[in-house]
């Protein structure tokens, strides 16, 4: 049996994807606030995005994690003050996660300590390259949260 010509190709982009992620995440962990961990600023940011409270189960849908992960992510938040968690008053056995103003101030330090080292790779990059880029990132994302 023939292999599929697009086999070395996606490979190709799967391999760049990954080793991408890796070198990033590593990145990201040496510039954000100490203490705080990729999962947590993707949290906070979350909730500072969508400016509203979101159950567990929610953001484990949204980051696609187990519900465990989150819990555990979450406790971590709580004890820092960056976020509240309170029980839903419709239904006891929910909770509800909301961003605190100290949880909002770690994101914005989060974020001025970010900004400065992906303006720096999109400067790099180069504008057009990048804004090229991100419709095939963003297909690719979409293909993949469908076949979840």
């Amino acid at each position: 049996m023939s292999e599929d010509p697009n086999t070395p190709l996606a490979v190709a982009l799967f391999s760049e994807l990954l080793i991408a992620d890796q070198l990033l995440r590593n990145r990201l962990g040496r510039v954000l606030p100490k203490g705080m961990e990729i999962s947590h600023f993707s949290v906070l940011n979350h909730l500072a995005f969508v400016q509203d409270e979101r159950t567990p189960a929610q953001l484990a849908d949204t980051f696609h994690v187990t519900r465990g992960a989150i819990t555990n992510t979450l406790s971590k938040l709580e004890w820092a003050g960056y976020v509240h968690i309170r029980p839903d008053w419709d239904d006891a056995r929910r909770k509800m996660v909301a961003i605190s103003p100290a949880g909002r101030r770690a994101r914005d330090q989060a974020i001025s300590a970010i900004a400065p080292m992906i303006s720096q790779m999109v400067g790099e990059l180069g504008v057009d390259k990048v804004r090229s880029a991100l419709p095939v990132l963003r297909d690719l994302r979409g293909r993949l949260e469908k076949e979840g």
